[in-house]
């Protein structure tokens, strides 16, 4: 029995951390969600329940329906070209040799290491209007006009555009490296065997190296999906969720509503719903993958 509960003994602290930092906030959020919790609570700690109100009013509400469309197609547009691009790099890396491989590695180890705050601040800068260098290099291409004192944070496409950059280009050095490092275990036998029965380059890497990557393609795409969905980071220190609400994902419309605006039981209730939505994505995404396993 003593031998029994030494893995128990083992694993409580951890268990009692995980619980005081991960499982304690999420009941404390959803208690939250049916109350009507705000400012004044913070001061006086007088609340009172509310129920499924804050839930009814979502369902109707156009500024949450809109917030939700926005953060699909902006996180469907930040997968897809993180996963093509992590691909490409990811098949470069195959082709170079071996010291322009670590050297490559190794840049974008520290790419992907570099916090995301610190990033995106670096990239506000790049983006500045007057003093920019995205602004002075357009210029000097004489392409599109006078770009000097371009606003990038003020124009809607504009903006998704550097949101859409940045986290491109945070996501896509760890994706290629995964990718790379599940592309490196493709058997050689199978791609040399392609190549003798007459395919091209792209065949082989469409028949063969796909369908071996297959599995580590969906897991990075499961990823992909959390991380995008929940980005708030970068869209916040670049346009905080402007000009007007055009960049307002449902992460910065949370934050508005429970911390500029402080209805936090309405803030919470949001984030619950928006929890489920991508716990729903990932349930999908998590079947797929498990049933390319079996087929494998």
């Amino acid at each position: 029995m003593r031998r029994n509960l030494a893995p128990l003994w083992l694993l409580g602290p951890a268990g009692l951390v995980l619980t005081g930092v991960t499982l304690a906030p999420i009941g404390f959020l959803v208690f939250t969600s049916f109350t009507d919790y705000d400012q004044r609570t913070l001061f006086t700690g007088s609340y009172s329940g509310v129920g499924l109100e804050h839930y009814s009013a979502l369902l109707v509400s156009g500024a949450f329906r809109v917030s939700l469309l926005r953060t699909v197609l902006f996180t469907a547009a930040m997968v897809a070209g993180s996963v093509l691009l992590g691909l490409g790099v990811s098949h470069l890396l195959t082709r170079l040799g071996r010291g322009w491989r670590y050297a490559v590695t190794v840049v974008l180890i520290v790419a992907w290491a570099m916090p995301n705050v610190a990033s995106s601040l670096v990239w506000n800068w790049l983006f500045q209007p007057g003093y920019g260098v995205v602004n002075w290099l357009l210029e000097q291409l004489r392409v599109f006009g006078n770009t000097t004192d371009l606003n990038w944070a003020q124009d809607p496409t504009l903006a998704y555009v550097s949101i859409w950059l940045l986290i491109v280009w945070q996501a896509v050095p760890f994706l290629a490296l995964t990718l790379n490092a599940a592309e490196t275990q493709v058997p050689p036998d199978q791609l040399e065997a392609a190549r003798l029965d007459g395919a091209g380059e792209f065949a082989v890497y469409r028949v063969v190296t796909l369908n071996h990557l297959r599995p580590t393609l969906l897991l990075v795409s499961i990823l992909s999906v959390i991380w995008d969905y929940n980005v708030f980071n970068q869209i916040w220190l670049i346009s905080r969720g402007g000009p007007g609400d055009a960049t307002s994902t449902l992460g910065i419309f949370t934050y508005k509503t429970a911390f500029v605006g402080f209805h936090i039981g309405q803030g919470a209730a949001i984030s619950v719903v928006t929890t489920l939505i991508l716990l729903a994505l990932t349930g999908v995404y998590i079947r797929r993958l498990l049933m390319s396993g079996e087929d494998l």
